[in-house]
């Protein structure tokens, strides 16, 4: 068991790290990447994250405003990560014309890295549950890296950082997912502590995909081709999650 969950969170580092390869090679198209992106996050949060939580909630009878108490602090403390950085590192002005920094993409890979070290943990603890519901978990987990992996160059890139910096945060968003999975192998968490993760996250995904990346991508100039991406990449992950 615990080789089978190892050689595929590894499928996992090879997905991440195609996305990511790829957004770099086709940095001209950002724009592109990002809409579809903005939508990819959207549809994690809608189609696979809150119909766990709703599911936890109900067969162990939580409150679920404690879900969405974490769902709030995710939202807000990458808020106020994103907008200190913004006034720490330039001038008043200059934020205002730009509100980008080097910095801004960082805390956004790092956080990116943390939500994949726990997509490795929810293929270990899937397989706690059942050998078929780990595999089932691993499957939608590989499916979807391949947009994490664009993610995390896309923040980068967006925000001024190089690309060498980009790939070296690309390899840890593609390996944190084995270690993930790896620490499973070690311990055991709690139903509850998992549905308030689950809120956290979905927090933070909303805040970059609504905050960040979506507006980015419409920065330049709007077009149905892109609000078309957007919705492409919702459905992605709808088909995703409901056919896998």
């Amino acid at each position: 068991m615990a080789t089978l969950i190892i050689l595929l969170s590894i499928a996992t580092f090879v997905s991440t790290l195609l996305g990511g390869l790829f957004a770099v090679k086709f940095k001209n198209k950002l724009h592109y990447i990002m809409a579809f992106a903005s939508g990819v996050l959207l549809g994690v949060v809608a189609f696979d994250i809150f119909p766990e939580i709703i599911e936890q909630v109900k067969t162990y009878n939580f409150n679920s405003v404690e879900a969405m108490i974490a769902l709030v602090l995710g939202f807000l403390i990458f808020h106020i990560l994103e907008k200190s950085i913004l006034i720490q590192h330039c001038h008043e002005e200059e934020c205002a014309a730009h509100h980008k920094h080097p910095h801004i993409g960082i805390a956004s890979a790092l956080a990116l890295a943390g939500h994949s070290f726990m997509d490795g943990v929810g293929i270990g603890l899937g397989f706690q549950v059942s050998p078929v519901v780990g595999l089932l978990v691993a499957v939608a987990v590989i499916s979807h890296d391949f947009t994490d992996g664009m993610n995390t160059v896309t923040l980068m890139l967006n925000n001024k950082n190089t690309d060498r910096n980009s790939k070296i945060f690309l390899l840890l968003d593609s390996v944190t997912p084995v270690l993930g999975a790896a620490s499973t192998l070690f311990f055991k968490v709690s139903p509850h502590f998992l549905v308030l993760y689950l809120g956290f996250f979905a927090g933070f995904l909303l805040y970059i995909g609504a905050s960040d990346i979506l507006p980015e991508a419409h920065s330049q100039h709007s077009s149905y081709k892109l609000m078309g991406l957007t919705i492409l990449g919702t459905l992605f992950i709808f088909i995703i999650t409901r056919f896998i």
